[in-house]
């Protein structure tokens, strides 16, 4: 097993008949699985460090390319900018409750606010452009995390969380913005859709939803039309919780995803085998990859911002190339 600092890289594989290997639990100083090697070969590099503290609840972490790293406190309303030499601010104040943030190759930053809308960012200015806030003319619930395609279009998942009662969309959905500015809601039938990615050919959807098992995959039949989604992946949950707890996610350079839980950061390869857990002191909210050269595992975890070594740069969205 690794070590990160005092905290344990977990790698606990079991059958989970949904399409993850199977694979006897090894314990500790036991000879090392397949699965030990594939997540030694991806990081940590070494310990966590803690970067960032006092905050009321961090999320959406996303890298500009230019080593910056931008991220949310959602309940304080504020996107913070952590600057590539360490400087901490405040980017924005009032941020109605922005949760997810993605960077578009021209440099726009993208938000998911809770308040119920998809904005973007010209961080120059800053200034701020309402994308959409309505789908069939009702406000979204409570927009949580989004993916960028290579088209220009963007996915966002829309749960319940923070949104008012009963729900304006009726339904927690999954939509899509085209480049054109149509809006299609593309899945409407999970619990909770929170995390979102696409596979590094863009030709499947993925989908965390918070009060399930484990990951969905949807084939794409074009940008912003779906095929049936299927069960890529089980995670792993605490004792006998029916539940892991999905939220927000990312992918490195080899299309691994790495999903945060209650246990931490659970990696999973592109094939759906369960690689194990990168474990933070702080339970993860949001994850992605950044610095000088892409290879710094950034984890919003409740208070406190951590950085992660990777052996690994993460996979940049938009452009359909990875962090270089």
């Amino acid at each position: 097993m690794l070590l990160a600092g005092s905290h344990r890289v977990a790698s606990i594989l079991q059958s989970t008949g949904l399409g993850c290997v199977a694979v006897a639990l090894l314990l500790l100083g036991s000879r090392a699985s397949a699965a030990d090697d594939a997540l030694a070969a991806l990081g940590p590099a070494g310990p966590i460090e803690k970067v960032a503290g006092d905050f009321a609840f961090v999320e959406g972490p996303a890298d500009d390319g230019q080593g910056n790293l931008y991220f949310t406190d959602i309940p304080n309303q504020r996107i913070h900018r952590l600057a590539a030499d360490g400087q901490l601010t405040v980017f924005a104040e009032n941020s109605r409750h922005t949760n997810g943030l993605m960077f578009t190759p021209a440099g726009k930053l993208l938000a998911c606010e809770m308040d119920g809308a998809l904005v973007e960012w010209d961080v120059a200015g800053p200034t701020r452009r309402v994308l959409v806030d309505k789908y069939d003319g009702t406000r979204f619930n409570a927009c949580n995390d989004l993916v960028l395609d290579s088209a220009g279009g963007i996915y966002f998942t829309d749960p319940h969380y923070n949104a008012p009662r009963p729900l304006p969309q009726t339904v927690q959905g999954v939509y899509y913005l085209a480049p054109d500015g149509t809006v299609t809601r593309v899945v409407d039938d999970l619990p909770a859709p929170n995390g979102i990615l696409l596979s590094k050919d863009e030709q499947t959807l993925f989908v965390a939803p918070t009060e399930s098992m484990g990951v969905l995959a949807y084939p794409i039949e074009a940008p912003g039309k779906l095929g049936d989604g299927r069960d890529f992946c089980q995670l792993h949950a605490r004792g006998n919780r029916d539940i892991v707890g999905c939220d927000g996610c990312t992918m490195d350079e080899h299309g691994n995803l790495y999903v945060t839980t209650e246990l931490g950061v659970q990696v999973v390869s592109p094939q759906g085998e369960w690689l194990g857990v990168i474990e933070t002191p702080e339970q993860p909210a949001n994850c992605t990859f950044g610095g000088p050269d892409g290879t710094t595992l950034y984890v919003t975890a409740r208070t406190s911002l951590y950085a992660v070594p990777m052996r690994v740069k993460g996979h940049r969205y938009g452009n359909n190339k990875s962090a270089d």
